[in-house]
């Protein structure tokens, strides 16, 4: 996880095309210029950040349903709970699963837990468009080829 860079993926453990749905973990790194300023002395992942975890993990989901044709594109976050601190050092577990999808946009369902504890959930839409060229697609491969997302093609 690289919190300045908002790369906050590090593998999918697992995806399941059939049930649409994803596993992903991440390492909150032990230092980061982001715990600069959140907080000085109390170091904690911001609650903006972990949201943005989750919609990640949903939007590999969606890349991989559309078998890396279409990207997703954060719209709404709804329904968002923070339920505990998350501090540098803890290994999350991502889980997301589609709810709807059609029309353009897809609905997930989305959750973090940390030590098999509940750390926040949120139901996180998206806008599904084609990639914004395939430059921007194949660097998305790369990255996926970097999680371990199945289905990852770098020579596409």
């Amino acid at each position: 996880m690289r919190l300045e860079y908002f790369q906050l993926i590090d593998r999918v453990v697992e995806i399941s095309l059939n049930d649409r749905s994803i596993r992903a973990e991440a390492t909150v790194p032990q230092q980061s210029p982001v715990f600069e300023g959140h907080f000085p002395g109390h170091p904690l992942m911001p609650g903006v950040l972990l949201i943005e975890s989750m919609a990640q993990a949903a939007g590999w989901l969606l890349i991989a349903l559309s078998g890396f044709d279409r990207m997703p594109f954060l719209a709404t976050v709804k329904d968002a709970k923070l339920r505990r601190f998350v501090t540098p050092g803890e290994t999350l577990a991502i889980e997301a699963s589609i709810v709807h999808d059609g029309s353009g946009y897809a609905i997930t369902k989305t959750r973090i837990t940390a030590a098999d504890k509940r750390v926040c959930d949120a139901e996180i839409t998206f806008r599904i468009m084609p990639f914004p060229s395939p430059e921007f697609r194949a660097q998305m491969m790369q990255t996926a080829d970097r999680i371990a997302m199945p289905g990852a093609r770098t020579d596409a």
